[in-house]
């Protein structure tokens, strides 16, 4: 298996960077190789720092690091949206796109810091010649200021998407209440690239796209600034990787001879931010927030709305749906939850300073009949079981992916669930060599979708054979300073003592 594994990203490297496959997603993709580096540095080190800083030489002035890196030798019908649609060195001009390479003007969730700790923890050795983290931090640090400030768009800490390909689970039911406020873009406009690798019913419909296009574009045109649209969902499993990340930039910071204290206090806001406004004790899980639920015709963006916290507020398709400012000065906060359960609001599991009664009724929740984890499925589905628009083959709308599914072992795990761990482990190891390294799978029976030879299933793959006890938590229940402890960490390094740039807290 292992070979077999190495072999899909030795396939799909393109000498700088790796494609999440050959036919279907001929670019680089953000939270891709963040993953892909995951694994990538079990075979190679250097090989994923390369991927890191192939991303990253991308990264937009504001701090934004785009969801699609393209590669200028790929024809431009072999994708859509193509580089000709997003215009990033034209119409990013003012958010600082580069001029040198072509970028989509979306982003992708946060995995990157995670992602450069563990390829540094890899191979301390030639970090540290080359250079990695020093190289990496700053720029790390912008991303994040970027969606802590930028995109605090419901006013209350989080980071909001702004489109649902920001969250990365492109179609699931989560976005189907914002996104019908949408008019989507009339179908002859665009020319879908993805039905030529794929089949229709496996993949989003036309009228989805069309909503797809329509946010971009307009995104686009107002020149690639937030606050302005017409779609700003917080999302858990963005922001919960963003807090992993955060505690990553503290042990980064560490590394560089900071103390990371401010970084990992701030993990810890986010982390009480994350329960107060996203969690349902009720429902045992975590939900995304509409901040736009509550705004009627003529409204502007909640731009300038109460910056605390509040109560978690009420549900999407409540009653009473005055204007959003009134609704955040009555509730606190913007918008309403959108009650429907994917697997995003399983995924903060993965966070070490939740409540330990939010993280045991979210191993419930996941063992219940909405995701049958260790019962009725193979691996968590994408989407509730139970729910209406549930699909085992059509893309996020229930099928299992590989990554959601790395992310819950992990959690499990770090909340000391073992034994649920391991079984999730064999079961992820089992599917994905079964369906030939699958993009994602029938969540019942692990038939492969999608595309085969997917990348991230099979870096994920070699972590788990690399990583059997699924070690190297960024930062430990008892603590950062209990940090390492599964793998036994190497000596400390403890270079220049500056802050800032090379590894302060700020930003």
């Amino acid at each position: 298996m292992h070979r077999r594994a190495a072999r899909v990203l030795e396939d799909n490297w393109t000498g700088t960077s790796t494609v999440p496959s050959r036919g279907l997603y001929p670019h680089q993709w953000s939270w891709d190789s963040a993953f892909i580096a995951i694994g990538l540095r079990h075979l190679s080190p250097l090989r994923a720092q390369t991927e890191l800083e192939t991303l990253l030489d991308a990264q937009w002035a504001d701090g934004r690091i785009p969801h699609i890196v393209f590669n200028p030798s790929v024809p431009l019908d072999a994708y859509f949206p193509s580089p000709d649609f997003w215009r990033s060195s034209t119409a990013g001009r003012a958010a600082g796109a580069p001029r040198t390479v072509q970028t989509s003007g979306i982003v992708q969730p946060p995995v990157h810091a995670l992602a450069a700790w563990l390829v540094h923890r890899a191979d301390p050795g030639l970090s540290r010649a080359r250079g990695f983290l020093p190289r990496m931090y700053p720029r790390l640090a912008a991303w994040h200021r970027y969606l802590l400030h930028r995109r605090d768009l419901g006013g209350g800490g989080l980071a909001s998407v702004v489109h649902p390909w920001e969250q990365g689970m492109d179609n699931s039911p989560c976005w189907d209440a914002p996104l019908s406020r949408i008019t989507p873009a009339p179908p002859r406009s665009f020319r879908r690239a993805d039905l030529d690798h794929g089949a229709a019913e496996d993949r989003p419909t036309d009228l989805d796209y069309g909503r797809y296009v329509r946010l971009a574009a307009d995104y686009r045109d107002g020149g690639y600034a937030d606050g302005g649209g017409e779609f700003a969902v917080e999302d858990p499993a963005f922001n919960a990787l963003l807090i992993a990340s955060e505690h990553a930039l503290a042990r980064i910071a560490q590394e560089l001879g900071a103390a990371g204290t401010a970084r990992h206090a701030r993990a810890e806001r986010l982390t009480a931010a994350l329960v107060e406004r996203l969690w349902d004790p009720a429902e045992g899980m975590f939900f995304c927030r509409d901040v736009y639920a509550d705004r009627t015709d003529g409204d502007r963006p909640a731009e300038h709305l109460d910056r605390q916290p509040g109560r978690r507020g009420r549900r999407a398709g409540d009653s009473d749906r005055r204007g959003s400012r009134g609704a955040a000065e009555r509730d606190g906060c913007a918008g309403a939850l959108i009650p429907e359960r994917g697997v995003t609001g399983l995924v903060p599991l993965l966070l070490p300073a939740l409540p330990r009664s939010v993280a045991a009724t979210l191993v419930r929740t996941a063992e219940g009949p909405h995701f049958g984890l260790g019962g009725a499925t193979r691996l968590v589905p994408s989407y509730d079981l139970t729910g209406e628009a549930f699909d085992p083959h059509r893309y996020w709308r229930g099928p299992a992916w590989f990554n959601t599914n790395w992310l819950l072992e992990r959690g499990l795990r770090l909340h000391g669930e073992h034994g649920r761990a391991e079984a999730l482990r064999a079961a992820l190891l089992g599917t994905a060599d079964e369906s030939g390294f699958a993009e994602y799978v029938d969540p019942y029976t692990g038939e492969g979708c999608g595309a085969r030879g997917f990348s991230w299933t099979a870096a994920l793959t070699l972590d788990l054979l690399h990583d059997p006890s699924g070690a190297e938590p960024v930062v430990s229940r008892t603590g950062p300073g209990a940090f390492d402890t599964a793998h036994g960490a190497s000596q400390r390094w403890h270079g220049s003592s500056e802050t800032g740039t090379k590894g302060g807290d700020r930003g």
